[in-house]
């Protein structure tokens, strides 16, 4: 059961280990884009690739999906960012339960965003983690968990495709050793949790009074969506990557105020409220394609004190 990108690695490798999947559950088909073109999930791309029955029920609080699992009658069930809860009927079906792969070292970001969240926080490391489920939001069982460095520039986007590298591996050794009678299970300390919750273009507008540690840490970790934004004279940017430059100042650049600009031939900055800097590799104005901060300053260049809002 899973839907995005993220599960397409956890089901290539239950293939590739020789699994035999009998079934995969995915979210309905969605329309996407500027057209609205009726678009298939990651998951289910990938399971017609390799001849798999693909189940798209729009709730699993109806009983629909209770007669498909009875069919398949499957001995686990993994679980990798489906997007639908599991209530107990389905989540004590399968003999070995339901594992789910999440990308957080719980009990911390529970929750559908934890690795944007992470990012967000300032974390210097986050991971995969194996669970039993439970009827709780992901709050079963610990089975195993690798730990992964995240970069210091590196966005939510980039993060995501190797944690879900990392999941395929976290997966397959939890079931090696579930077939060998070695896994075992360890309760969260609830008192450590905390909540990755659902991310919304409410959250895209960056304080630029804030540090600019803070402010690279909202950047990349809104990166690619839902893409942390700014004005600059009553015109929206999204910005998709930053850096820190820590090695500008006031006396380097003359700026003064949180989100003043200062800019090189081929570098953009902007002043934050600590009077430290962020490079803005890239931007994106609004209606136009990304593009690097050299082009963009050749048709929008830096007048003395232009700011970002």
């Amino acid at each position: 059961m899973g839907t995005p990108d993220f599960a397409v690695s956890s089901l290539e490798r239950l293939i590739a280990e020789g699994h035999e999947v009998v079934g995969v559950f995915t979210q309905p088909d969605k329309p996407k884009g500027r057209k609205h073109v009726l678009t298939a999930p990651p998951v289910k791309e990938c399971a017609l690739l390799h001849g798999i029955p693909v189940y798209q029920p729009e709730s699993l609080k109806n009983g629909e999906a209770m007669p498909i699992l009875e069919e398949l009658q499957p001995d686990l069930i993994v679980v990798a960012a489906y997007g639908m809860l599991l209530k107990g009927d389905v989540l004590h079906f399968p003999k070995y339960g339901c594992i789910n792969v999440h990308a957080s070292l719980l009990p911390k970001y529970r929750g559908a965003a934890p690795i944007n969240r992470c990012i967000l926080e300032g974390e210097t490391e986050t991971g995969v983690t194996t669970m039993q489920m439970d009827e709780g939001l992901d709050t079963g069982d610990i089975l195993l968990s690798e730990t992964l460095s995240i970069g210091e520039n590196e966005t939510a986007g980039e993060l995501f495709d190797r944690l879900a590298v990392l999941g395929g591996t976290v997966l397959q050794k939890t079931l090696v050793a579930l077939e060998a009678g070695t896994l075992t299970a360890t309760p969260q300390d609830d008192a450590l949790s905390t909540y990755a919750g659902l991310l919304s273009k409410e959250d895209s507008p960056v304080d630029w009074n804030r540090p600019a540690r803070k402010v690279h840490d909202h950047i990349r970790g809104l990166s690619p969506w839902p893409s942390a934004t700014a004005e600059r004279d009553g015109k929206g940017l999204k910005l998709h990557a930053s850096r820190l430059a820590p090695e500008l100042s006031d006396a380097d650049t003359g700026c003064s105020v949180p989100g003043q600009l200062y800019a090189t031939k081929d570098s953009l900055y902007v002043r934050c409220g600590d009077g430290a800097y962020v490079e803005l590799p890239e931007v994106q104005p609004v209606g136009s394609k990304k593009m690097a901060a050299g082009a963009y300053l050749l048709g929008h260049p830096i007048r003395e004190g232009d700011t970002l809002s």
